[in-house]
């Protein structure tokens, strides 16, 4: 099986994969490292991020799944291509839980507003919604606890799959 998890910077991601990959016992990256080691965009200074052309990102990643079994990809712009996975989970968060989160990471302002912005207006979801079909989309809310959240996406891949 091959999942990407998605979602707006700071939703829980990683942590969620990490997790997520020890349950199933699957290998886990991110997406930036991967497109580093692929050699995929240019760091930008000045945002002090990297820039990742969407398109090579999606014919590389789309590649690497050929011959990948029993993974889970994990990054924000996973949303914004269509790569053949499975299953694409997003994960969503309260807007204020996510800017209290993006504060204590240190974010610029700007980018705070953005991104809170953003996943107030669904831009995630919207999203994956043009890039993947319906049924292979699982929309969770990160509330509780990690480990609810996880359970939760147990849950749903484990009835998608009985269906």
């Amino acid at each position: 099986m091959q999942i990407g998890i998605t979602g707006t910077p700071g939703v829980g991601k990683t942590s969620v994969s990490k997790l997520l990959g020890k349950a199933f016992n699957f290998k886990v990256f991110n997406e930036k490292e991967f497109a580093l080691k692929e050699g995929i965009g240019e760091f930008d200074v000045t945002e002090n991020e990297l820039v990742v052309p969407l398109s090579k990102l999606k014919a590389k990643l789309n590649e690497f799944l050929k011959k990948e079994k029993n993974i889970i990809i994990e990054g924000h712009m996973l949303c914004e291509i269509k790569v053949n996975f499975d299953y694409l989970v997003l994960i969503k968060c309260n807007p204020e839980i996510l800017e209290m989160r993006l504060e204590e990471r240190g974010y610029k302002a700007e980018k705070i507003q953005d991104n809170v912005f953003c996943e107030g207006i669904d831009y995630c979801k919207k999203h994956s919604s043009r890039n993947y079909e319906k049924n292979k989309v699982i929309v969770i809310e990160n509330r509780k606890s990690i480990k609810e959240t996880i359970r939760l996406i147990i849950m749903e891949i484990e009835k998608r799959e009985n269906e």
